[in-house]
């Protein structure tokens, strides 16, 4: 496996495939190119010349970052590609508070990482419903009202 940092020469329609086939997404290819050349740091994985995994950060690089976009193809997973690609991001976000959005599916991977998971963050949908609706079927959201034992 191989870890490319650039998006020099990246298969666009293979990232919105695998991102969309893994309910992270619901962006074309040519979204998910502006979406990754945007992004503070990125992460392709490579088996030889397939593609098989991707992931991306934003940050002001000084305190604060966040990570979104991990995922990896179905015939690669549990093989450590989605550890290389977190901790290739994690590599260049040195001295910030690191803030990770995964699929809920996929929790005890991250804190396996060293992740902890955080009671205070919260979404709002200024895209309009479509991306809500993503986050809602996909499972990303507590219901409305939902609070944590002792709140």
């Amino acid at each position: 496996m191989e870890i490319k940092t650039s998006t020099e020469n990246a298969d666009w329609e293979a990232v919105a495939k695998l991102l969309n086939g893994a309910g992270l997404s619901n962006f074309n290819a040519e979204t998910q190119e502006k979406i990754f050349r945007n992004s503070y740091a990125v992460a392709f994985a490579y088996d030889g010349e397939t593609f098989i995994g991707c992931a991306r950060a934003i940050s002001d690089g000084i305190c604060q970052a966040a990570i979104f976009n991990v995922a990896v193809a179905e015939t690669h997973r549990g093989c450590g590609t989605a550890r290389a690609l977190v901790n290739s991001l994690l590599a260049r976000l040195q001295g910030c508070v690191v803030t990770l959005y995964t699929h809920p599916s996929i929790l005890g991977l991250y804190e396996k990482l060293g992740f902890r998971r955080q009671k205070t963050a919260f979404m709002t949908f200024t895209a309009g419903a479509a991306h809500q609706d993503l986050m809602e079927r996909e499972g990303f959201l507590l219901e409305r009202g939902f609070r944590f034992e002792g709140e």
